[in-house]
């Protein structure tokens, strides 16, 4: 379980997140959602101590964010943010590596070699995995990021919106990819996601943010309502119950 209490973040006075106090229960995909500015990707990087809060506490699997080990951390967590820097020169197969740092320390074993393997196969990146970077689609190398995220082996993942730059047909297969990884592999996964159909079709559970704070968090059902996407997102919403699900229409 990921714990956060009171935890604020103050950029001025006019612009800050919190306090928030939320509990994300283990296992499936929790979807954070919400309008641009709403404090989405903020609250993500705090639980991956990326950025660090000005007050509260957060505890993933009973673990103080704050206090512990980077290196018992990144047993524990792992976060993919939407800015990836790495250097293209790089193989598919050497950037989901990084992954094992962690555990191997750039002195990559047999085990971690499987354990690559795994992740370049469970995301169908066997083809090209002698690929560098710079020779794939936006597509690809996503897939290519979240194998890396995914061989790091922690029960938590957290994703910065990782279907950033993709069409409709590879976010449909990155979000089935997600589903399966939360399900096969037990982890319990944390995504930032634009759009709200994804949301309904494929979490577990949606957090709905607005204005630094939890607007909602209810499974996908609960949250779902025209009022309450309509009070969220400033527009009219329309939610339909259809053949495929549930569908938010705006107006």
């Amino acid at each position: 379980m990921i714990t956060l209490t009171n935890v604020r973040k103050e950029y001025n006075s006019d612009v800050a997140i919190g306090p928030v106090t939320l509990e994300i229960p283990s296992g499936g995909i929790t979807a954070l959602v919400g309008p641009n500015g709403a404090g989405k990707s903020t609250l993500l990087t705090m639980v991956g101590r990326l950025l660090a809060m000005d007050s509260g506490e957060i505890t993933v699997a009973q673990h103080d964010v704050s206090s512990t080990s980077s290196k018992d951390l990144a047993k524990i967590i792992s976060i993919l943010r939407q800015e990836n820097h790495f250097v293209t020169k790089l193989t598919v197969r050497q950037l989901v590596g990084f992954g094992r740092f962690p555990y191997s320390k750039g002195r990559l074993n047999a085990e971690d070699e499987q354990i690559i393997s795994r992740y370049i196969d469970f995301l169908n990146l066997t083809d090209l995995e002698n690929r560098y970077l710079d020779q794939l689609s936006g597509g690809q190398r996503q897939r290519a990021y979240v194998a890396m995220v995914l061989c790091q082996e922690t029960d938590y993942v957290l994703l910065d919106e990782p279907l950033n730059n993709l069409d409709i047909a590879h976010s449909v297969e990155m979000m089935k990819h997600l589903q399966s990884a939360a399900r096969e592999f037990g982890r319990t996964i944390i995504v930032v996601l634009h759009d709200i159909n994804f949301a309904a079709r494929y979490a577990d559970y949606i957090c709905a943010v607005k204005g630094g704070k939890i607007a909602e968090f209810g499974t996908p059902r609960e949250v779902m309502r025209d009022d309450i996407l309509t009070e969220i997102f400033n527009t009219p919403v329309q939610v339909i119950d259809g053949p495929n699900g549930l569908l938010a229409v705006y107006h």
